[in-house]
């Protein structure tokens, strides 16, 4: 065995041997690795080791102010194209029919003004005898209005948000009769600056006095005095009640 080993070793043996024989006997062992230096060792890690660097959270966020301060910059230079904000949508004016003479114009004492802030007054002026309504249950009240403006007869129709009565609505003259536009107000649901209870209870003026008596005898006459006055039904029985007194 130690011959053998000698002769093995012995490198004049080795290179008379036939190509290929022995070939085993000369391969160094499967379970011991080669010395390999440190250099080749890097050379043949680095091909299966390089990879794509993967982007650090310092550099993502890096990126991101750039994209965002690139961003900014061309918005100031104009170079991008802003969305046009949407335009206000107007608020439709509110209504309100003023009932009086032409003597005062109230259109100027509303001008400017809005209700809540936000909406707009539009003035319609007129008497109680150039109007005419129409009330619904739930479709409000339509008034139209024939008017003269300096010399011109205006026609319109409208559906008014607020009404102000500064006539009386009632006279024993001929015509001079109202009420039922204050009821059609009542019906449609219009809302009045003085109250509609008021204007119609102030079409009769005994009935007026008789709430003034109520205040008179709960106040006293100290307090509250009154001109005395009587009632009749009509002027029949007025004239009665004179002949009987001589």
């Amino acid at each position: 065995m130690n011959f053998l080993r000698r002769r093995l070793s012995d490198s004049s043996f080795v290179a008379n041997l036939p190509n290929g024989y022995m070939m085993d006997l000369q391969r160094p062992d499967n379970s011991t690795s080669s010395p390999v230096s440190p250099a080749t060792e890097r050379k043949q890690q680095q091909p299966l080791s390089q990879k794509p660097p993967s982007p650090s959270p310092g550099t993502s966020i890096f990126s991101s102010i750039s994209s965002a301060m690139k961003h900014t910059t061309q918005a100031a230079a104009g170079l991008i194209e802003h969305s046009a904000s949407p335009a206000p949508v107007a608020q439709k004016p509110k209504i309100l029919l003023v009932i009086d003479d032409v003597h005062t114009d109230w259109a100027k004492y509303f001008q400017g003004k809005k209700v809540n802030g936000d909406f707009e007054i539009r003035v319609e002026q007129a008497e109680f005898s150039e109007l005419n309504l129409a009330a619904y249950v739930t479709g409000g009240c339509m008034v139209d209005m024939q008017v003269m403006r300096n010399g011109t007869k205006v026609v319109r129709s409208f559906k008014p948000d607020f009404v102000l009565i500064r006539q009386h609505a009632y006279s024993m003259a001929l015509g001079e009769d109202f009420r039922n536009l204050i009821i059609g107000f009542q019906y449609g649901g219009v809302h009045s600056v003085n109250s509609l209870y008021s204007i119609y209870n102030f079409c009769s003026k005994p009935w007026v006095f008789s709430q003034l008596i109520k205040i008179f005898n709960l106040l006293g006459p100290e307090k509250f005095p009154l001109v005395d006055q009587t009632f009749f039904p009509s002027h029949k029985q007025m004239a009665c009640m004179v002949v009987s007194a001589y």
